[in-house]
């Protein structure tokens, strides 16, 4: 199962898109951290009437991602280092779980599905700048399919789609880290470490590479949120209150 790009067999809702569309913007930092979402600026900005509107923030909040002010406004929630902490927890119990299962159930078709997906994420990583490539839209979306594949050899869906879903919540967090970060990060090693030990079944090797793969965002986040090289006006943002 491919989760890149999920296929369609029907028409979606409004309320169905208006989901995605929010979720998606909150993601990739359009809405940020702690900003207040205006139903009559959301109507203009989607073309869609405050009801689906509503009901997708409703939803958004039962993510985690939207939260619903005193005055029953609507803001995104902030982020913190508690939460993130958290997210990390969760995302090294199930996606190494997801991994190994993979490497010891995933067919030819799924070694093939990684190495694709491996190349796609190379591709975006060579065509851009280092600095830039990590905030680009085509590098995380070839960033996010190479770490669906890896799991898409594990047979229960629910467990994919727990992964996919905490990955989608993460992946705020590395792009606010991959704003302020100074330090480069040689992210292209690191996937091709994972993808190596993957393809060779070594379950060992490739949990512990993909540990060190999430750990090492989590780290670099707290420094960003501690550390005396962020500018105040970015460390706020950082700190913001869930």
């Amino acid at each position: 199962m491919t989760f890149g790009r999920p296929a369609q067999s029907k028409p979606i809702s409004l309320t169905e898109k208006a989901v995605i569309e929010l979720r998606e913007a909150i993601l990739r930092l359009e809405h940020p951290p702690g900003a207040p979402l205006r139903l009559d600026a959301l109507q203009q900005r989607y073309g869609l009437s405050s009801s689906p509107l509503r009901e997708a923030l409703n939803r958004l909040m039962a993510d985690g991602l939207v939260l619903q002010d005193s005055n029953r406004g609507f803001r995104v929630a902030g982020v913190n280092a508690a939460e993130f902490r958290e997210l990390t927890e969760m995302r090294l119990l199930l996606e190494t779980e997801a991994l190994r299962q993979s490497l010891r159930l995933g067919d030819d078709a799924w070694e093939g599905r990684v190495v694709a997906a491996r190349h796609q994420l190379r591709k975006a990583e060579e065509e851009l700048p280092q600095v830039t490539a990590a905030l680009d839209e085509r590098w995380s979306a070839a960033h996010r399919a190479f770490h669906l594949e890896l799991f898409s050899g594990c047979p229960s869906q629910r467990l994919r789609r727990e992964c996919a879903q905490l990955f989608g919540e993460a992946d705020r967090y590395r792009r606010l880290t991959a704003e302020v970060r100074r330090s480069p990060r040689n992210k292209d090693a690191e996937h091709a470490a994972i993808m190596t030990a993957a393809l060779a079944r070594d379950e060992a090797r490739a949990v512990e590479l993909l540990r060190a793969h999430i750990q090492f965002t989590f780290d670099a986040m707290i420094q960003s949120l501690l550390g005396d090289d962020v500018r105040p006006s970015q460390r706020r943002s950082l700190r913001s209150a869930a």
